[in-house]
């Protein structure tokens, strides 16, 4: 099943975040234990299954060998990091990532289809009201 929604949540002190169990389930693997949090475009954070993280591994190992495709590789690993999910369905933000993201107390959860996005709630906010407009002309060339 395709991940989608948006879940507006808050970070403790200890930069745990609960995952909202609709979203959990619409992974698809049962008796997941841990998660992939990865850099991602535009500030945000990615968040993938074992199983997602290792098909994006395939897809990323297929990549041209070119000097920027070799960069991004490196950044994207060395700052990849396995995060267990606790009893009460929370993962712990590295604080590395966190400050990449320049996440603050309150995040915004994004289900988009194989992955999850967090979002800093305000950076989320600011990418709404830039995109929103031009969302007919988003979706033309997507499908294009």
């Amino acid at each position: 099943m395709a991940l989608s929604g948006t879940f507006p949540r808050s970070l403790d002190d200890k930069l745990r975040l609960a995952i909202p169990k609709r979203l959990l389930e619409d992974f698809g693997e049962a008796g997941l234990t841990h998660f992939h949090f990865a850099p991602g475009t535009e500030k945000s954070l990615l968040l993938y299954s074992p199983k997602g993280f290792e098909r994006l591994s395939r897809r990323v190992s297929r990549l041209s060998n070119r000097p920027q495709v070799r960069a991004y590789k490196r950044f994207f690993y060395a700052n990849a990091e396995k995060v267990e999910l606790d009893s009460q369905g929370r993962i712990r933000i590295p604080e590395r990532l966190v400050e990449f993201a320049g996440i603050t107390r309150e995040v915004v959860i994004l289900g988009v289809h194989d992955h999850a996005e967090v979002w800093d709630a305000t950076a989320w906010s600011d990418f709404v009201a830039k995109n929103s407009a031009s969302f007919d002309e988003l979706a033309t060339m997507a499908f294009e």
